[in-house]
C-alpha cells in the first residue's frame, strides 16, 4: 500500500512538472510576441519628437533669407500715409503716387512695397528718398483757402527714425532765415521733437525759410495739424505745422521770406510754429542751418 501511494504521489509530481514547464513555455512565447510586437510599432511618444525635432530644426543653409526692400522703394508699415512716407523720403507724394501708379493717394496698404526715387534714379540710390524730378522755379503766390488743400488721409503714428543720409549734392546747401519771429520755445530732439517750436500769436506771419516749391498742403499728417512742406532742391525739405490758415497751394514756387501761412494752434495746445528741416528725409536740428539770433 506505501509503494502505491508513494507512485501516485511521484505521478502527481511528474504531472504537475510538466504542467508548469507548459505554462512557462507559454508564457515565454507571450512575453516574446509583445516585445515582436513594440518593436514592430514604435510608442506615439517617439513620433511626437520625431514630427517635433523635424519643425524645431534650424533652417538648411540653403535656405532663402526673408526678402529685404530694395534701395529705393519702402514697405508700407500700420498707421502710414502716403504723405508721411513722402515727407520721410524727402519726396513729393505725388510723384511717389504717380512712381506706383496710385490714382488714390489714401489707397495704400499694410505691406504695399512702394517706390520713393524716382525709376531712372532708383538703382544707383545710396538709400530710399533724396531726388526730386521737378526743378524749383519763381513764380506769383496765389493764395487758396484751407479747404481746398489736399484731401485729409488717415491717422499715422509718429515717423519711423530715417537712414542716414548720403552726403549732400554739390550747391545743394542752402542759407536758411527764419520763418517766424518768435521765440524757441522748444529745441530739436530726434526722438521726441524732429524740429523746433517757435511761439507767437495767432496770425502771426509764417515765411519761407528759402527758395522753394511747395509739395503739400493740408491737414493729413496726425499731429501737424495745417502743414504746408516746401521742397527747396534735391537734398532739402522744410515743415511748418500748427497754421491757422495756408496761404499757397501744391505744386506753387515760392521765394525766401514769403508769407506762406498764419500760425495758429491747430492739433497742438498752445500757438506756435513747429518747424522742422529735413535733409533727404532724415530731420536735422533746424538751430543748425538757421543764422545766430
Amino acid at each position: 500500500m506505501a509503494k502505491h501511494e508513494l507512485g501516485h504521489t511521484r505521478t502527481q509530481g511528474y504531472a504537475a512538472t510538466r504542467v508548469l514547464s507548459w505554462s512557462v513555455l507559454g508564457l515565454a512565447l507571450l512575453v516574446s510576441a509583445c516585445s515582436t510586437q513594440r518593436v514592430s510599432r514604435p510608442a506615439p511618444v517617439e513620433d511626437r519628437g520625431t514630427s517635433r525635432s523635424t519643425t524645431d530644426a534650424a533652417p538648411s543653409a540653403s535656405a532663402p533669407a526673408a526678402a529685404q526692400p530694395r534701395v529705393g522703394y519702402v514697405t508700407v508699415q500700420p498707421g502710414d500715409t502716403l504723405y508721411r512716407i513722402a515727407l520721410n523720403a524727402g519726396q513729393d507724394w505725388r510723384d511717389i503716387a504717380a512712381w506706383n501708379n496710385l490714382p488714390n493717394p489714401n489707397a495704400i496698404e499694410v505691406g504695399q512695397l512702394l517706390r520713393v526715387a524716382p525709376p531712372a534714379a532708383a538703382a544707383a540710390a545710396p538709400a530710399p528718398g533724396g531726388v526730386s524730378t521737378a526743378p524749383v522755379t519763381s513764380s506769383g503766390v496765389t493764395s487758396r483757402p484751407l479747404s481746398e488743400t489736399s484731401p485729409a488721409a488717415a491717422p499715422a503714428p509718429a515717423p519711423a527714425p530715417a537712414p542716414a543720409p548720403a552726403p549732400a549734392a554739390a550747391g545743394d546747401e542752402i542759407q536758411f532765415v527764419w520763418p517766424a519771429s518768435g521765440a524757441v520755445i522748444a529745441n530739436f530732439d530726434e526722438n521726441t521733437n524732429k524740429g523746433v517750436s517757435i511761439g507767437g500769436k495767432i496770425g502771426d506771419p509764417v515765411i519761407a525759410a528759402a527758395d522753394g516749391r511747395v509739395v503739400y498742403a493740408g491737414a493729413g499728417l496726425r499731429g501737424y495739424g495745417n502743414l504746408i512742406i516746401l521742397q527747396h532742391n534735391n537734398t532739402y525739405l522744410t515743415a511748418y505745422a500748427h497754421n491757422q490758415a495756408l496761404l499757397v497751394r501744391e505744386n506753387q514756387a515760392v521765394r525766401q521770406g514769403q508769407k506762406i501761412a498764419e500760425m495758429g494752434s491747430s492739433d497742438t495746445d498752445r500757438v506756435k510754429l513747429h518747424f522742422e528741416v529735413r535733409r533727404q528725409g532724415k530731420p536735422v536740428d533746424p538751430l543748425s542751418h538757421l543764422p545766430k539770433r
